[in-house]
């Protein structure tokens, strides 16, 4: 069965010329291709989170991290992603190209001026971000015994998004929070088969199978902090969510059609049409943990993510799944002093790099190796003195950039991406009393 499906992922290289347009055959298994799960911030750093807090970014990974915001924060973020497919036997190589909003956000700090003095602090985030993504198309030619040919297509589209909405409390030096929100999305797949004979006229037949999920969700996290010094501090944290099981409702069809001379597609019978057959979509136990050190000029953090992917169910079955472990490891460089003028603009970028390793949740022929490469800044758009950003509002240009591979062309498939991201951070002084007019 494995073979079967590594052999349906290079018909698809086989059969596809370059456009842009995304077309990821990874896509069809699971609840999909799984986005990233960080903000572009943390992304430059090789995705590391779970020890990760400051005043003025939105941490979305960690739900315990949102106490530490000082201002009001909106936070968007966007992809540019190139991948890149290839098979070894035979050489065929497709290249995709796609741009995607990856998430907004918004926070605000919610602790009283009576809560700051007792060295509490309280702060609430809520977004929306995806998932996940379904979109392939995957098209196989074949000659059969007796007949010309078969043409099959394969093909998908969907994705899981989340609606959330969390909050974080933070007492002394120690962290908690949760998120909770409703997880939203569908999976749409089809399989159209066409068989072709010169003197022998066959109908066309379709089996597809449309499935809406919904529910809620609830992920929590936490984070401890201590003052190794008066400009240094460790910060630890863990993450994670449940066991997630979702409500799906689907449709199935299996049909014979016709095509007219448009290409529009008519039935002509439907062997079987069943709609709103209910089920689960059940999600596995996640939980990642890791440090951050931080100074006045660097921060550096590693992480370890496991996710047990064969606990996964869809309408109570399995799928080619696996459980994945990652590590990932990075750092943010400050140049900027206390005196640092203003026209030195480049002192005030934020300069990040990092990387991260594990295996593919998704499991064909054997285990997949995924690692890359991160790198990004932080460039701001406003008031370049180091602390100023606390008496005005504060505007910061996100940028990061991602080079990672999945599969080994070994084993007759690999995928390269390069991820662009843009997105863009901005702080006000919104809701904070003013003590002069």
């Amino acid at each position: 069965m494995a073979k079967y499906l590594s052999v349906l992922l290079v018909a698809c290289i086989m059969q596809l010329t370059s456009q842009a347009q995304e077309n990821s055959p990874y896509s069809r298994y699971g609840i999909g291709d799984l986005t990233p799960n960080h903000n572009i911030l943390t992304r430059g750093m090789g995705g590391i989170a779970a020890g990760y807090a400051d005043n003025l970014s939105l941490n979305f990974t960690n739900p315990a991290a949102v106490s530490n915001l000082a201002l009001t924060a909106f936070d968007i973020g966007g992809d540019i992603d190139i991948r890149t497919l290839k098979s070894s036997n035979p050489a065929k190589k497709f290249t995709s190209a796609n741009t995607l909003i990856s998430y907004m956000a918004l926070g605000f700090p919610l602790a009283t001026e009576k809560m700051r003095k007792k060295n509490i602090s309280w702060g609430l985030t809520l977004g929306l971000k995806p998932v996940s993504r379904i979109n392939y198309k995957i098209e196989k030619n074949e000659r059969l015994t007796g007949i010309d040919s078969l043409n099959t297509m394969y093909e998908g589209t969907g994705g899981v998004n989340q609606v959330f909405i969390g909050t974080g409390l933070k007492i002394k030096n120690f962290s908690f929070g949760f998120t909770t929100g409703y997880m939203f999305g569908n999976k749409d797949y089809s399989t159209r088969l066409n068989f072709m004979n010169d003197t022998v006229s066959y109908q066309k037949s379709n089996s597809a199978t449309q499935t809406r999920v919904g529910g809620l969700f609830l992920n929590a996290g936490i984070q401890y902090q201590t003052e190794i010094n008066k400009d240094a501090t460790l910060r630890f944290g863990l993450y994670g969510n449940m066991q997630q099981k979702i409500n799906a409702k689907q449709d199935i069809l299996r049909e014979t059609y016709i095509l007219d001379a448009s290409g529009t597609s008519y039935r002509i019978d439907s062997v079987y049409d069943k709609k709103d057959i209910k089920g689960k979509l059940e999600l596995p136990v996640s939980v990642g943990f890791g440090a951050t050190y931080t100074n006045k000029h660097w921060l550096i953090g590693a992480d370890a993510e496991m996710t047990s992917w064969s606990k996964y169910r869809f309408y109570g079955a399995t799928d080619n799944v696996q459980n994945n472990f990652t590590i990932r490891a990075g750092a943010q460089y400050y140049p900027a002093k206390d005196n640092t003028p203003a026209k030195k603009y480049f002192s005030f970028v934020k300069y990040r790099a990092g990387f991260y390793y594990g295996t593919d949740y998704i499991k064909l022929t054997s285990n997949r190796s995924e690692f890359g490469f991160t790198a990004g800044a932080g460039l701001p758009l406003t008031s370049l003195q180091r602390l100023s950003y606390y008496n005005a509002d504060y505007v910061v240009l996100n940028t990061g950039l991602e080079i990672a591979n999945r599969g080994n062309i070994k084993t007759n498939l690999r995928e390269n991406i390069v991820r662009i991201s843009i997105g863009v951070s901005m702080n006000a002084r919104w809701f904070m009393k003013r003590k002069y007019d």
